[in-house]
């Protein structure tokens, strides 16, 4: 009988064969070995462990879309942003009181820049600007203290002598509260106004108060309360404080409101010299000192 075949071990090679094939993991063993396959293709191809799968529902997300949260483990936590500083803050809720000076501070400067209708040679009213000027100078400090002055040196009366000081001391006075808010507010004049004025001193670079708006309201309130004048006369000296308030804001000098405060401040000016009024006796003294220096 013949003998069978052996492989190069030494085994019958039918033995090898059949050994090889009862093997747990081959697939004449019943299939488990492609079973194992199968399963392991299906948990490799699952959507928790397929980093593809993955990002697709992180993008489908609708919080990732939106944006307002990161993906949790993507990396650390962002700090938040420190807080702007309170000059950077947006004011979401203005006061009224500061909405309504806002307003009128626009307004003023709206109105002033077309009311200066004579701030240039090339402006809409240019021809007008030496009159103006001239009238400038009506108002000025300087020539009212020195026609004051001058009077008070040739008057032979004490009735007058006694106006007149008091006229002094309210010219005065105004120089003094004139300057002193021009130096506290600090309010620049318009920036069509050309710095070609008659005699100015430090402080007349500034705009607020009027000072010739002021001196207008001050001498007209004088005037009509201690000279006796005609009714024309009366009408011209009330005319010539408005016109005189008037070309201030045409001639550029200043805005709508130094004039209108200046006119005010004026107006109160007289009361306050009114009221400390410098008696005939006081007034005499006082000028005979004057007149020893």
């Amino acid at each position: 009988m013949p003998s069978p075949r052996r492989n190069a071990e030494g085994r019958p090679l039918g033995a090898s064969v059949s050994s090889s094939s009862s093997s747990p993991g081959s697939p004449a063993h019943g299939g488990g070995g492609g079973r194992f396959e199968f399963q392991s293709l299906l948990s490799s191809r699952a959507p928790g462990t397929d980093p593809t799968c993955a990002r697709l529902r992180a993008s489908e997300s609708p919080v990732h879309r939106r944006g307002s949260f990161p993906l949790a483990g993507t990396g650390p936590s962002q700090a938040p942003p420190p807080p702007l500083p309170e000059e950077d803050r947006m004011d979401l809720n203005p006061s009224f009181l500061g909405i309504a000076l806002r307003s009128l501070l626009a307004i003023d400067l709206w109105l002033s820049k077309k009311l200066g209708v004579c701030a240039g040679e090339n402006s809409s009213w240019g021809s007008v600007r030496p009159l103006m000027k001239l009238l400038e100078i009506s108002g000025h400090g300087i020539p009212w203290l020195l026609g004051t002055l001058y009077c008070l040196f040739r008057s032979d009366s004490w009735a007058g002598r006694e106006v007149l000081m008091n006229l002094l001391f309210a010219l005065l006075l105004d120089l003094l509260l004139v300057a002193l808010i021009k130096g506290l507010v600090r309010r620049r004049r318009p920036a069509h106004n050309q710095m070609d004025m008659f005699v100015t001193l430090s402080v007349d670079k500034y705009s607020f108060p009027s000072g010739h708006a002021t001196r207008a309201a001050l001498m007209s309130r004088f005037i009509l309360n201690h000279l006796v004048l005609a009714i024309p006369l009366r009408v011209l000296i009330v005319l010539w404080a408005l016109i005189l308030g008037l070309s201030r804001v045409m001639l550029g000098r200043h805005n709508v409101t130094d004039v209108a405060f200046g006119f005010f401040l004026g107006y109160m000016q007289y009361s306050i010299v009114d009221y400390c009024w410098l008696s005939p006796d006081n007034a005499r003294v006082l000028f005979v000192l004057w007149k020893q220096q």
